[in-house]
């Protein structure tokens, strides 16, 4: 039998107006985009979150602390770009990656593939690897209202 490891992460912000939208590393066009101490990106910040998980490394928030001024306005892909190193580290390849947006604007499916690309070249694994979905919350939360966005992703992972 194989060496696998599941991981779980989830992430939410709160949608501030004049802030980048900043999803997978794509920008989305918005009046409004997630507060954050990094640049916000919450489907990044969920597949870090579940790749330290897998590997039973503790969450997010213990390798790229928010108050660590070298994370202050980081762009996540380099957080992304840290965590798909100690995977490889550990011995590990992702094998796939399921995410779920819940946002209720802006509608992300036209970037989807973007964001996929995006990853994918960050991660150094196919597209088809990479599943990215969305949903709304139907107008439930603050998610619901348009106030925050949240994100949970899996991660499979194969030694």
């Amino acid at each position: 039998m194989k060496d696998i490891r599941t991981g779980l992460g989830y992430d939410l912000h709160t949608l501030q107006e004049g802030r980048p939208f900043i999803l997978g590393g794509i920008h989305i066009p918005a009046d409004f985009g997630p507060l954050g101490y990094s640049d916000g990106d919450a489907l990044i910040h969920a597949i870090c979150d579940a790749m330290i998980g897998a590997l039973s490394l503790g969450d997010i928030g213990q390798h790229f602390p928010d108050t660590d001024p070298e994370f202050k306005g980081i762009n996540s892909m380099i957080l992304l770009e840290k965590t798909a190193a100690l995977i490889k580290q550990h011995g590990y390849q992702i094998n796939n990656i399921d995410s779920t947006v819940i946002l209720e604007s802006p509608k992300i499916s036209p970037y989807v593939d973007s964001i996929k690309e995006s990853l994918a070249g960050v991660l150094g694994i196919e597209t088809n690897r990479i599943s990215v979905k969305a949903t709304t919350n139907e107008h439930v939360d603050a998610t619901g209202e348009g106030k925050a966005i949240a994100v949970y992703a899996s991660i499979l992972l194969v030694k």
